[in-house]
């Protein structure tokens, strides 16, 4: 497939480029991805609703810039992490709704297009350290079973991490198509399962903040761009800060684990500046849902922490606590410290993002709902990037969001929070929820009776993005699975 440069990166490489310098122009790419971390879990982003110290998420936000409407594609980990490295929207495939296990056959299809697929053609070493939660084609019942598909069959020139979520078996490293030791015992965190001997969940941060330390360190004396995928296991269950961030919270364990979360992204960083690649490298910070209702939430809002902010909603949610999440970018090389926007974006972007920056045009059959995010970090854009951003819950509930106007098709939460859905609560309310988030971000006027000729507006281009199986320009593509706007509580 041949590839292009678009004015627009030719633009941006252009600076950069000089005889010596052609091998390394193209900036290397690091995406960290916490698991679970709310919008206002983030120090600078709740300054005073939010009680956890995170300078170094401070420090990036000061030195890059802040998205403040950014939101994950779905409101749970599989489908996130599904859209983000593919650039479609995870409600296109056959999982409409939860989430995968430790031993779950491959999301991602073999010959669908990923981020790292994409950047390798362009002459990328690419990297996932952490957690997948994908799907991996694990052979269940054997002690050292060797992977049929994983992140090395997705794009990926190197793995190490674990399958799934910290709490979901097996309980073992993975180093690119093998564990790294048997699994020869039992153990239990939140779920059972088989397990290796040695492991054991509070290592597990600090051990995948080495080995991306590690990579920084080797990638960056090779002279070729890469591209490192970096999707944390904190502050997601079991929370299990080490002893060095226990108490330091005040706020219990999840807002220790928070802050050792944080410490993580430092390390990165460090690296980085210690091998003198961090003003050409774009750093994305970014979490893959809202806080879960089992960091106990509750009890952090009697001490002062929320959170979600002024958010509604938390993890699994159609509301904006469940989605709507953190989100920085670093670039010293083109991106104005200190800066702020407001676009409306979604972690699909990334695939558009990239093949801006490196000057690819993608197929028609990639990157289906993703928007290049490019003119934003260059503080370029005259207009909105998207359209429109469609959002997903657990349960499978949609909302489309555009502009200020949020559309909501179900009468509850589509997740953990009330109204449940099937609740007695959610029987008696409007079947439709609209917001204007202008004057109502925590969602709690339901104007969908003053406003019938924007539900209907917002249904319809819904009904087209299914429809067209995109939500970008682009040839009519196909969804893997028959798609119900509306599900049945």
């Amino acid at each position: 497939m041949k590839y292009t440069l678009s004015l627009l990166a030719t633009l941006l490489l252009a600076p950069l480029a000089s005889p010596s310098a052609a091998q390394t122009s193209q900036p290397n790419i690091v995406y960290i991805l916490a698991d679970d971390l709310g919008y206002g879990d983030v120090q600078c982003l709740n300054p005073q609703r939010g009680k956890i110290k995170t300078p170094n998420l401070d420090k990036l936000a000061s030195q890059g810039m802040t998205f403040t409407d950014a939101h994950s594609s779905s409101s749970v980990c599989t489908p996130t992490r599904y859209g983000l490295l593919t650039g479609r929207y995870n409600w296109r495939t056959s999982l409409q709704s939860s989430v995968l296990s430790g031993y779950s056959k491959p999301l991602i299809a073999a010959d669908r297009l990923t981020v790292p697929a994409l950047l390798k053609q362009q002459g990328y070493t690419t990297a996932c350290i952490g957690k997948w939660h994908l799907g991996m084609g694990i052979p269940e019942g054997q002690p050292s079973p060797q992977l049929t598909d994983g992140p090395t069959t997705r794009g990926f020139d190197y793995y190490f991490g674990i399958s799934a979520s910290l709490d979901m078996p097996p309980f073992a490293y993975i180093e690119n198509d093998r564990f790294t030791e048997p699994l020869t015992t039992t153990k239990k965190w939140q779920r059972t399962g088989a397990a290796a001997a040695s492991f054991e969940a509070v290592d597990v941060l600090p051990k995948l903040t080495q080995k991306a330390v590690e990579y920084v360190s080797k990638q960056a004396k090779s002279g070729k761009p890469f591209f490192l995928y970096f999707p944390l296991t904190s502050p997601h269950t079991p929370i299990l800060p080490t002893k060095e961030w226990q108490g330091k919270s005040s706020l219990g364990k999840y807002g220790d684990f928070v802050m050792a979360t944080d410490a993580a992204l430092g390390e990165v960083m460090a690296a980085l500046k210690k091998a003198g690649v961090d003003k050409n490298t774009l750093v994305i910070f970014t979490s893959d849902n809202g806080c879960s209702k089992a960091a106990g939430i509750p009890a952090m809002q009697a001490k002062g922490h929320f959170p979600s902010a002024e958010l509604r909603g938390s993890k699994s949610d159609i509301f904006d606590g469940g989605h709507r999440v953190p989100f920085f970018a670093h670039w010293p090389a083109k991106v104005k410290a200190g800066s702020k926007s407001a676009q409306l974006i979604c972690h699909t972007d990334l695939m558009a993002t990239c093949a801006e920056i490196v000057g690819a045009k993608l197929p028609d059959n990639a990157g289906e709902d993703s928007v290049s995010l490019l003119p934003a970090l260059l503080d370029t854009a005259k207009a909105p990037l998207h359209e429109a951003v469609v959002h997903h819950s657990i349960e499978g509930a949609f909302a489309i969001r555009q502009g200020n106007w949020k559309l909501e098709l179900c009468a509850d939460s589509g997740g953990w929070s009330v109204p449940v859905p099937g609740s007695p609560e959610a029987k008696l309310l409007p079947t439709t929820q609209l917001y204007d988030l202008s004057n109502d971000l925590a969602e709690a006027k339901n104007v969908q009776a003053e406003h019938p000729e924007v539900v209907a507006r917002l249904t319809k281009l819904l009904e087209r993005y299914i429809a067209e199986g995109r939500s970008t320009p682009g040839a009519k593509q196909t969804n893997d699975a028959v798609i119900q706007i509306r599900k049945k509580s």
